[in-house]
């Protein structure tokens, strides 16, 4: 293992870019222009990144060049860079979407400064060694995201926005109430360190499972975990398109990470109450994402839906803390990132060519779109895990690891709710395109060149990861060891290669 400066460029880019656009006043153009190169170069240094990670394992970074545990270190490994690399693709296409889709005054009103301010939140989450940095970074993005919530003051953006915020902020405090509890029995805010301590832990189990619920309740808020997603269908609903797209694709898998990284390092002593708590709450979640994917025809509302049903089958995965478990939850978080983010530009393509958000009141679309068209049915092949593309690997290893630790229920409901997920898609795919054209709603006279090429990129990245399975699986058998293994990732502490 090796310090190291690169992995703060997944903070220091998307901060600076951030910093220079306030400075350039309301200039939507330079913007646009700052937005795309440090996404861009976001994209490369992950790259370059993910190469050192795998050749040469953890890049370490020490802030103050104070060593860990005493000071705040970065901790840049395969799981991280792997969501770093998959945040900065879904970040440089949907900048270009927003191009023609978020809006002259809402670009002017530093839209893309809030953007770049939350995806520095997002990394600085997935790369933190230090648990207390991850409740500031979770601050970070937070505050951006209120701000882009509520961008535009229409009615509905300022309800859920309101609501949205209080959520968070009661969740932020409990974060803190967890933090404290666990400095108590433990006396570090390091990750590694604590997962060191806690490893030869023979205390009380019960104030450690204590904590446990506490950090649940904080991050399946944020995730979206049933009983705690009743904010997200509105919530999400209610800003356009590009800021929907970033907060489906991103926002909730930090919920997901956090949960999968904490239940890994803190709470294995109690496997057989916090595990399956969490296993149960997954199963509770794919359940009632199915039944609001199938009862719901508006087409954002189907896909918010259909973010559920994806957070619970990953949630199934990381539950079972075995190879193939973590394995299929590291598959599947990847893929659900990159193929919501393509399935929100998809769905925002229509509604601003057609004005119209319900999939009843559109049909024919075919005939006008045909790419569109036949790029949205392999976006749902892909979202219910269709062989080859990449859901299939993640699915069938969750639910392999399902079968393996006898919790048949668990990996039947994982198979039905793909049934489901290509349902709800491919029904809207065939009332959309392949239905009879409706006579209340003609096509906007709009440029869509860019919001073309940003929706079929990004399943064309999809169908790429897809084909590209096989080759990548040392990259995600690394990343998944952190998790069944978590030794793996405090080694540093040690300076264990």
């Amino acid at each position: 293992m090796a310090t190291n400066i690169l992995p703060m460029l997944s903070i220091i880019l998307p901060f600076a870019a951030g910093v220079i656009m306030l400075f350039m006043g309301k200039r939507p153009i330079p913007h646009r222009i700052v937005s795309t190169i440090a996404s861009a170069a976001m994209i490369v240094a992950s790259l370059i990144s993910l190469y050192l990670v795998y050749q040469h394992g953890p890049l370490i970074t020490y802030m103050g060049n104070w060593a860990a545990p005493f000071g705040i270190s970065i901790v840049y490994d395969m799981v991280a860079a792997l969501l770093v690399l998959t945040t900065a693709i879904i970040l440089f296409f949907i900048v270009i979407y927003s191009f023609q889709s978020i809006g002259y005054e809402r670009e002017k009103y530093y839209y893309y400064p809030m953007v770049m301010f939350m995806i520095t939140g997002i990394n600085g989450a997935f790369t933190t060694g230090d648990i207390f940095n991850m409740f500031v970074f979770f601050e970070v993005f937070l505050l951006a995201s209120y701000v882009l919530i509520t961008l535009g003051n229409r009615k509905i953006q300022l309800q859920e926005g309101f609501k949205y915020f209080v959520v968070n902020v009661v969740s932020s405090n409990f974060f803190l109430i967890g933090l404290a509890y666990l400095y108590s029995v433990t006396g570090s805010l390091n990750m590694a360190d604590i997962q060191v301590k806690l490893s030869n832990y023979d205390g009380n189990l019960a104030i450690m499972t204590i904590i446990a619920v506490v950090f649940l309740f904080v991050f399946a808020t944020k995730a979206g975990l049933f009983p705690l997603y009743f904010w997200m269908p509105g919530s999400y609903n209610a800003p356009p398109m590009p800021v929907i797209a970033l907060f489906g694709a991103l926002l909730t898998k930090v919920g997901v990470y956090a949960i999968a990284r904490t239940f890994s390092l803190f709470f294995t002593n109690d496997m057989g109450y916090t595990h399956q708590v969490l296993l149960l709450l997954a199963l509770l979640t794919i359940i009632v994402g199915c039944i609001g994917a199938i009862a719901y025809t508006d087409m954002k509302t189907v896909v918010i839906y259909n973010i559920m049903i994806a957070v619970g089958v990953i949630i199934v995965g990381f539950s079972m803390m075995d190879p193939e478990g973590t394995l299929g939850g590291m598959y599947y978080l990847i893929h659900d990132m990159i193929i919501k983010a393509a399935l929100f530009l998809l769905v925002g393509f229509i509604i601003y060519r057609t004005g119209k958000n319900d999939a009843e009141d559109i049909g024919g679309l075919i005939d006008h779109h045909p790419i569109m068209g036949w790029t949205f049915f392999i976006a749902g092949l892909s979202l219910a895990g269709v062989p080859p593309f990449p859901g299939f690997f993640g699915k069938l290893y969750i639910v392999e690891s399902a079968f393996q630790n006898d919790h048949v229920i668990a990996a039947i409901i994982v198979l039905l709710s793909s049934l489901v997920v290509l349902y709800s898609v491919v029904r809207i795919f065939i009332k959309v395109f392949w239905g009879e054209a409706r006579t209340n709603y003609k096509l906007n006279d709009i440029k869509y060149d860019k919001l073309a090429f940003a929706a079929v990129s990004l399943v064309i990245v999809s169908i790429i990861f897809g084909l590209s399975a096989d080759a990548l699986y040392p990259i995600f058998e690394m990343a998944a060891e952190t998790f069944y293994d978590p030794s793996v990732y405090s080694n540093y502490l040690t300076g264990v290669e």
